[in-house]
């Protein structure tokens, strides 16, 4: 039956247009794949007790709108995508409730603002770390998930369910290349070259600078999933080439486009920032 039942529920995720999709067991939170792990009270387990399983979708950011960061354009894109990301899980999760497995939905930031995070910059439960166990995906020196097909370009939603279903394997290749290209066009200098876990994000420096972008109404930054050159998306929008982002004689014609979305909708930067 839980094979059948997670045959259905992939189908429903393609009938949804959701790209992508995984499934963890809750036991794989208490064999951590590397330390250090995070605490017992952010397991599924601990949010929702009777949870036997993790589904975790993930939604692609469109690169081309992603380069126009930090604007406007890529700030309601990613309002966009959250917003499917929660109706979605929403949905997901009803559907299993339906068929007898009470199961339960998890927002996809979990937090009330910039603010908030601030003062407490992490979330009750990470849809990175259910998206590595539910093999999506592994982590990069950026602190981000990176997938094969959009690199780290993906939000990520999960549903908690009180139904057993087959754990999909984890990915066994390690995509990131350590390029460094996260590291070094990072504008709050958050990243270290180390690989994670070990070089953890500075989430407090990262935070900051994303508060000062959302006082310009353009926020988040994004420049670090904007820049990794994982993915085959990139093939696809034709932009295998990262000098781009720092090259613009070459590719004027993007940089003018870039510049032009830029000028509209938020608050011009103050030239003594």
């Amino acid at each position: 039956m839980s094979e059948e039942l997670k045959r259905a529920l992939l189908e429903r995720c393609e009938k949804m247009e959701i790209p992508l999709a995984g499934v963890a067991s809750v036991d794989m939170w208490t064999r951590p794949p590397f330390e250090p792990w995070m605490p017992e009270e952010y397991f599924p387990q601990s949010i929702y007790p009777e949870a036997r399983s993790v589904i975790v979708i993930g939604l692609p950011v469109a690169l081309p709108v992603l380069e126009t960061s930090p604007s406007i354009y890529y700030r309601e894109l990613y309002t966009t995508v959250n917003a499917l990301l929660d109706q979605y899980t929403y949905r997901l999760a009803n559907f299993l409730t339906g068929k007898g497995y009470p199961s339960i939905f998890i927002p996809r930031d979990g937090y009330g603002g910039i603010k908030a995070l601030l003062e407490k910059p992490i979330a009750a439960f990470s849809h990175r770390h259910a998206a590595l166990l539910a093999g999506l995906g592994n982590f990069g020196v950026s602190n981000m998930i990176l997938t094969p097909d959009y690199g780290p370009r993906v939000r990520f939603g999960s549903v908690l369910t009180t139904a057993d279903l087959p754990s999909d394997p984890m990915l066994e290749k390690k995509l990131c290349t350590r390029c460094m290209r996260c590291v070094t066009m990072c504008p709050s200098n958050a990243l270290s070259k180390d690989d994670y876990p070990k070089g953890l994000t500075d989430k407090r420096a990262c935070a900051t600078y994303s508060a000062k972008l959302n006082e310009r109404y353009v926020s988040p930054c994004g420049i670090c999933i904007k820049v990794c050159p994982i993915g085959e998306d990139r093939k696809l929008y034709r932009r295998e080439d990262i000098s781009m982002y720092s090259e613009g004689d070459r590719f004027a014609k993007y940089h003018r486009a870039w510049d032009h979305v830029r000028a509209h909708g938020g608050k011009r930067q103050d030239p003594s920032e």
